[in-house]
């Protein structure tokens, strides 16, 4: 899978398997502790993840797989 330019921000401009893609997200968000401490369910997006999740601040895991799909061609 190729990512968009906003995901490539976060995981690297290669492609990778789509299995790849999630690893490194999860890798990004937990080396910069953007798991939410209250619900470990929620996600809160600094800028770089802003760009993937459309703008919002704050998404599930569930949300945030369909969202970063978007990104991957």
């Amino acid at each position: 899978m190729t990512p968009s330019s906003s995901l490539a921000a976060v995981i690297g401009a290669g492609a990778v398997p789509r299995t790849e893609v999630v690893k490194k997200i999860w890798g990004y968000i937990k080396k910069n502790s953007l798991q939410d401490k209250k619900n470990r369910r929620m996600i809160n997006a600094d800028d770089k993840l802003k760009a993937v999740f459309g703008g919002k601040s704050q998404v599930s895991m569930f949300e945030m797989t369909k969202l970063v799909n978007k990104h991957l061609s």
